[in-house]
This record gives C-alpha cells, sequence and structure tokens, in this order.
C-alpha cells in the first residue's frame, strides 16, 4: 500500500512541476496570438534632421526633411554672457525634400544653441 501513495505523490509532484514549467510559456503563446490586432501601428518616422555649428558668437542651422510631412524647426540661442540677450527664432516650415538655413547670433560667446520640431 505504501508504494501506491508514494507513486501517486510522485506522479502528482511531477505533474505539478511540469505545469509550472509549460504555465509561462502557454500565457505567453496566447499573448502573442492575441496581440495582432491590438498592437498599435508603429509611428511612422519624420521630423527633419538638423546640423548646428557655432562659430565665435554666430549660430548656424541646416535643417533637412526626408519625409512626406512639413516640419515646424526653431533655433533657440542661449548666450554665454549674463547680460547677453537669448533668442528664440522664429518656426520655419521645412517642406518634404527641402533644406532651411536658420541663423542667429550673441554680442560675445554662444553658450548653447539646439534646434527644436513640431510635425505638422
Amino acid at each position: 500500500m505504501r508504494s501506491t501513495r508514494r507513486r501517486t505523490w510522485a506522479l502528482l509532484a511531477a505533474a505539478a512541476v511540469v505545469a509550472g514549467l509549460l504555465a509561462p510559456v502557454a500565457v505567453s503563446a496566447a499573448n502573442r496570438a492575441g496581440s495582432g490586432a491590438a498592437a498599435p501601428p508603429e509611428p511612422e518616422p519624420s521630423g527633419a534632421e538638423c546640423r548646428t555649428s557655432v562659430e565665435g558668437s554666430r549660430v548656424v542651422a541646416y535643417c533637412h526633411n526626408p519625409y512626406p510631412t512639413t516640419d515646424l524647426v526653431q533655433l533657440h540661442t542661449e548666450c554665454a554672457r549674463w547680460w547677453d540677450v537669448d533668442a528664440d527664432g522664429g518656426a520655419v516650415a521645412v517642406q518634404p525634400g527641402r533644406t532651411v538655413k536658420l541663423e542667429d547670433r550673441c554680442w560675445k560667446e554662444v553658450g548653447s544653441a539646439w534646434v527644436s520640431h513640431s510635425v505638422s
């Protein structure tokens, strides 16, 4: 009688271990099977690529838009001196396949310069 109980407990323990190992695989497969319709679409790439250079007190940025949507770019210049006025240039529309040039300057040294984007 004891060997039958041991065998039964051994089989139940083995079944529990196998079920515990297979449960994550089954859940993962179910998630993959059901996620085809529920997954949000990947956004299309957009936005102009800008290259900014600083020479002395002048800032120049060239922005090229290789994508089919228009991008609004704006040059921001932060001057190094506290008394020098920081500037935010006007927004310029970069049409698909076009390049624009943005320029700004400080009285003395340029602290930093960057371009912000607003894809429309």
